[in-house]
């Protein structure tokens, strides 16, 4: 578990910025305790700093995870962010989409939101930004990048894709083993 260097936290930052904007302050000045981005095995974790101070009692290679995997570090060096990050990115999301019930499951199942799946989006959302998706309950379902604009969207035919899938919460399922 070691501090991130320079390029590692410009990557992250750069990624996180996509979903959130300039809320990334707040993810790690919070008001109520101070919180850090740390990396284990090709892992980025977000944690609490009281936490990670306690974590350093415990060896490295005993170590297993510590805080929120946010993303990983592939092997070139850019950062992915995994569905782990889908509770910190929901709460500070700029751009959101909404999906019909009846379009919930194929994102779900990994696929892209069509504009036939499309319930709401929020206004002005540019072309290829983050987005998190949510059903008609306001439950963040997953996140993606628009290939649409808001108002490229109005006039789409309906098998247009509007979201490309990134995560989503089916990977746990699908993917338990790599997360």
């Amino acid at each position: 578990m070691r501090p991130l260097t320079e390029e590692e936290t410009k990557a992250v930052f750069e990624k996180l910025y996509k979903f959130i904007g300039k809320n990334i302050k707040n993810l790690i000045d919070r008001p109520n305790e101070p919180y850090c981005f740390r990396l284990h095995k090709s892992r980025i974790y977000y944690v609490k700093e009281k936490l990670m101070k306690k974590a350093t009692n415990v060896a490295r290679d005993k170590l297993i995870a510590l805080g929120t995997c946010v993303g990983k570090l592939t092997h070139t060096g850019k950062f992915r962010l995994t569905i782990g990050a889908l509770d910190i990115i929901s709460q500070y999301a700029k751009y959101k989409i909404w999906v019909k019930p009846s379009a919930e499951m194929q994102f779900l199942y990994g696929n892209n939101v069509l504009k036939s799946g499309l319930a709401r989006i929020t206004e002005n959302t540019p072309t290829y930004t983050g987005v998190v998706i949510y059903n008609m309950a306001d439950i963040p379902l997953g996140f993606g990048v628009t290939a649409k604009s808001t108002n490229e969207c109005r006039n789409l035919d309906p098998n247009s894709v509007v979201a490309f899938h990134q995560a989503d919460c089916g990977e746990f399922l699908r993917a338990e083993d790599e997360l």
